[in-house]
């Protein structure tokens, strides 16, 4: 059927023109013919990956793409970040959809024949780098998206802002970066979005298919280091010293108490891990100090701050009661992640046009995504796509961040259908 006469039906039926502009069928052919260059393009990233912060040529190829297409990138932002807007022919809002770029620092293991070779250097250690999260799929499968809808911007009903964030997995100490940086140099100041979609792959999602959750998505991320300082002393005349080791031992311990016996474990759940023990350099000398570092993960604001203030608290005290101080830092990451109820509800028939599937409900996860910065200021949705084969069992594969992480490609046709749609289902809502 012509779009003429589609139009017309829109009318009779008195239903807005836009509405009867682009089609599902439309956007599932087009995601379709532009899947050879999403594999192409995912695998260009793929052998090139680069680290937080350093997304330097990953962000020339990425703007390069966009002027392909006939757009506009600004580039620069945030260090390596790229923002493009896709300018619809028809009035309507603007949402945005975002993809992360930096890898990890891990030494490739999956035996791909573009599998990464790079290295490069991280906190001074020599180290390979790998797309071992998905990254490289994320950019493919938005530049996917942007080619389907640049190319159908005439009948859209809005615009769309592409952004190309780095960082997300933090960024290099000392540095700023991320999407607060992205934030921070303006991005939506004068222009900002009605709705932001986010994705990623993996999180053990049966393949090809979409997991979803209103509400609490993945948690606040937060680190801490808490420096035990005693007296230094013989280890055979321990009386004669302060011994920072045992305090540590006890700090460890007691932090454990306050996930489990001092917050409403029926509002949301905790957790407070040690990650890192460091102290003595000598079987028979109790040291000066010891240093613990760790992770806090919480899904509820006031619960995170007081088990911030619960640590310090117990950690002091514990200190005190033993003649020791200490010394407390907290380096606070991403919020947790919440996605908006209405645009969650929103986007699930999109997701099961994309996979075939039901949209699944999903379990908050306690990793942590800097995307919450966005939902922060506007609404948004993140959405979790499996990237493991339909015939294998995604729990029993590698993981996010493991050296043999991969993308099963034909799945990233459906990560572009979604883009697509999402973006396309919330502007005729409008």
């Amino acid at each position: 059927m012509s779009k003429t006469i589609l139009a017309i039906v829109a009318l009779i039926a008195g239903l807005p023109v836009a509405q009867a502009g682009i089609t599902a069928e439309e956007i599932d052919l087009a995601a379709a013919v532009v899947q050879p260059q999403v594999v192409e393009w995912r695998r260009w990233f793929h052998q090139n990956p680069e680290l937080s912060n350093r997304e330097f040529n990953t962000a020339a190829r990425v703007a390069e793409i966009l002027r392909g297409m006939g757009l506009e990138p600004r580039t620069g932002i945030a260090h390596t970040g790229v923002i493009a807007i896709i300018e619809g022919a028809l009035p309507g809002p603007l949402v945005a959809i975002r993809t992360d770029m930096d890898a990890l620092p891990v030494v490739e293991k999956t035996g791909l024949e573009f599998a990464s070779k790079a290295r490069s250097e991280y906190n001074g250690h020599d180290v390979g780098v790998m797309h071992a999260c998905g990254h490289d799929s994320h950019m493919a499968m938005v530049l996917g998206a942007a080619k389907v809808l640049n190319d159908m911007k005439a009948e859209l009903p809005g615009s769309v802002m592409l952004i190309f964030q780095p960082a997300e997995e933090g960024p290099p100490a000392g540095e700023d970066g991320g999407a607060s940086m992205m934030l921070d140099e303006g991005i939506f100041e004068g222009q900002k979005p009605a709705a932001v979609f986010g994705m990623h792959v993996g999180i053990s999602v049966p393949g090809g298919q979409f997991a979803v959750r209103s509400g609490p998505m993945m948690a606040a991320a937060d680190r801490y280091q808490i420096t035990v300082k005693g007296k230094q002393t013989h280890g055979a005349r321990p009386w004669d010293g302060v011994d920072p080791i045992v305090v540590a031992a006890q700090i460890v311990l007691g932090l454990q108490t306050i996930a489990s016996r001092q917050v409403d474990v029926t509002l949301a759940p905790s957790i407070i891990s040690v990650g890192r023990i460091s102290g003595g350099i000598r079987n028979n000398v109790i040291p000066e100090d010891v240093e613990l570092e760790g992770t806090i993960r919480t899904f509820d604001p006031d619960m995170r701050d007081y088990i911030h203030k619960a640590v310090e608290r117990t950690a002091r005290l514990i200190a005190e009661s033993a003649g020791a101080e200490i010394e407390f830092v907290i380096d606070q990451g991403p919020p947790s992640l919440q996605n908006n109820a209405e645009l969650t509800s929103l986007v699930l028939p999109a997701l099961e046009r994309s996979s075939g599937h039901p949209a699944l409900s999903i379990q908050p996860q306690t990793v942590a995504e800097d995307f919450s910065e966005y939902g922060n200021v506007t609404p948004a949705v993140f959405v979790f796509l499996g990237n493991w084969p339909e015939d294998m069992d995604p729990t029993t594969q590698p993981t996010n961040h493991s050296p043999f992480f991969d993308m099963h490609e034909p799945y990233m046709e459906n990560g572009v259908r979604a883009f697509s749609h999402m973006v396309v289902d919330y502007l005729k809502s409008q």
